[in-house]
């Protein structure tokens, strides 16, 4: 029985000024559908943030959503959006995209970030009317593999969508993480202006659900409710999720939140580093990839939940490894301690193999 979980930043509940706000505000009568008071407030603050008091906000309940929704509003059924192999939308999200009619074109890159090149490649791959149109380009922020782009990258990729008349959509389901990396040289402000559409995760930066849906294109706003009605996310008590993100907003309890899972996932990636052990990415955010011997995972999944990711060879295997805005820095301190111990029994079992096949 694992003692604690390294599988996921939405294992915890929520941050308790959330709860306190939450309960504070429960008996107040408040208007539906996201027409509500709160919901409002926290829109006005996002849209303060974020430099745009033009931008349309909606609140959704999660990732899936936001990328279903997004895609289906923006796309003719002709046409396709362009996304990294690894994206969320191409892998863990059952087919949504495709169910609404739309094809994905994958391209597979090396840390989960897309390029001009990787946009161009399939542009060039689809030249006629018996093709799929590419018109959105979908990347995350921070990605799946917890990579983040700079701002020299995400500026050039916006650039060439401008230039070839595509869409730009940022996943921003670990918005939070990404922003507050020590790796990170772009505000929200900035990335917001760099990006027809985005989303502000909340599920896993410390809220009980929801995401907020930010439309910066006037060319994409019209009968955008339409489309949360049709696909069951017009919350009659929208309220719920607009009073989180107003708490999460105010006083950049965001922020904190992201740094922290930030700082434990470093401390971990430091430990591991110190080990000599190299990494499937370069950590960058609150979800490390680390490339360790077989018979240590074995003896961490014992005591600690997380993901193999995927097989190296016979001897070595990539774990996910994930800190959230909850995790106590007592358990990642003696998260690190049993990797150093299983690490050199592992390392003296070897030498003593070496000894005797002397």
């Amino acid at each position: 029985m694992t003692t604690y979980s390294f599988k996921n930043d939405y294992s915890e509940g929520a941050h308790e000024s959330i709860l306190s706000a939450l309960l504070k505000t429960n008996l107040n009568q408040e208007d539906g559908y996201g027409k509500d008071s709160l919901s409002n407030e926290a829109i006005k603050i996002i849209q303060q943030k974020i430099g745009n008091k033009n931008a349309d906000i909606h609140f959704v309940s999660g990732g899936t959503q936001a990328n279903l929704i997004v895609i289906s509003s923006i796309l003719k059924p002709f046409e396709s959006v362009i996304a990294p192999l690894t994206a969320h939308i191409a892998v863990h999200e059952t087919g949504a995209i495709e169910a609404t009619g739309h094809k994905i074109n994958t391209v597979n890159t090396k840390d989960g970030k897309l390029t001009v090149e990787d946009i161009q490649s399939v542009l060039d791959a689809h030249t006629d009317e018996h093709m799929v149109k590419p018109k959105l380009v979908f990347i995350s922020n921070s990605t799946e593999i917890g990579s983040i782009y700079t701002k020299k990258e995400l500026t050039k990729i916006a650039d060439f969508c401008k230039k070839k008349k595509l869409f730009l959509y940022m996943d921003g389901a670990r918005l939070g993480l990404a922003l507050t990396s020590a790796k990170n040289d772009m505000s929200l402000t900035e990335l917001s202006n760099l990006v027809d559409v985005f989303y502000i995760g909340g599920t896993k930066n410390g809220a009980l659900l929801g995401e907020a849906i930010v439309i910066n294109n006037n060319e994409l706003k019209e009968n955008f409710r339409f489309h949360l009605k049709q696909k069951g996310a017009l919350l009659a008590k929208g309220r719920v999720i607009g009073i989180q993100f107003l708490t999460l907003f105010k006083n950049d309890l965001y922020w904190e939140l992201g740094k922290h899972a930030n700082a434990m996932a470093s401390k971990i990636s430091d430990a591991i580093i110190g080990l000599n052990y190299n990494f499937l990415t370069d950590p960058s955010s609150n979800q490390i990839f680390p490339i360790l011997p077989n018979k240590v995972l074995v003896q961490l999944s014992e005591k600690y939940g997380f993901y193999v990711w995927k097989k190296i060879d016979d001897q070595s295997s990539v774990a996910r490894i994930v800190t959230s805005w909850a995790t106590k820095e007592v358990l990642v301190n003696e998260f690190i301690e049993d990797i150093k111990k299983f690490s050199e029994n592992d390392l003296n079992k070897n030498v003593e193999i070496l000894i005797n096949n002397k």
